[in-house]
């Protein structure tokens, strides 16, 4: 760990409990070592565990987002904090998605890519053979007019759901549509055509898990 020393109180908890070396350092080294300001006078590094298969989150989820492509770390980090929030149980990622530990990712997710398990496919659209294998329907999130809403579909009846979300502006590609089972989509008003793609996660997130009351 890295502090400038208004940090070495605050992190009392963590360096206890912890066998790596810390170093407090003035404000001015610590840019210097960094090389921009933004770290706030706290750093650490960090190994990185080792991610799950696709095939073993699967084994244990019931409802999944499915990212294709989507490489702004913003709309990655705005992704997981939902999915956290809104009950889903794990991401899997196409193999060109940004890395959700990029500290931008970090940051938005307000640390959920931390706390939500994810794995990458190892191919794309072909991974996803393995996902339907595992007992999911595969919903597209698009907004052609050909897409049942998502009240109509009821994913949240489903048994297990793995929702598929593409990136800003392109959305999912063509052979990513064309492995769906189902093609769902936002309802929506006012003249709008779609909203961004970390918005409509956390509606679609809410209608999977969740969904609304019935009567």
């Amino acid at each position: 760990m890295l502090l400038s020393a208004k940090w070495v109180d605050v992190m009392r908890d963590v360096i206890d409990e912890l066998p790596a070396p810390v170093y407090a350092v003035s404000p001015d080294l610590a840019e210097r070592v960094t090389g921009y300001h933004v770290h706030r006078g706290a750093l650490a590094s960090m190994q990185r565990k080792p991610l799950p298969t696709a095939d073993e989150l699967l084994a244990t989820t019931r409802r999944v987002a499915v990212m294709e492509a989507v490489n702004d770390h913003t709309n990655i980090g705005a992704i997981f904090r939902s999915a956290a929030a809104l009950g889903m149980d794990a991401v899997l990622l196409s193999p060109d998605c940004a890395d959700p530990l990029y500290r931008r990712s970090v940051k938005v997710s307000m640390g959920a890519v931390f706390s939500v398990p994810y794995a990458r496919l190892e191919s794309w659209p072909k991974g996803l053979e393995g996902v339907r294998e595992a007992g999911f329907n595969l919903l597209a999130l698009t907004p052609d007019e050909k897409a049942r809403s998502l009240d109509e579909a009821a994913p949240h009846r489903m048994d297990r759901v793995a929702l598929m979300l593409g990136a800003e502006g392109d959305g999912l590609s063509r052979q990513a549509l064309v492995a769906a089972d189902e093609w769902v989509r936002i309802p929506m008003a006012h003249g709008v055509d779609s909203l961004n793609v970390g918005a409509a996660a956390a509606v679609a997130f809410y209608a999977v898990a969740t969904g609304r009351p019935q009567d």
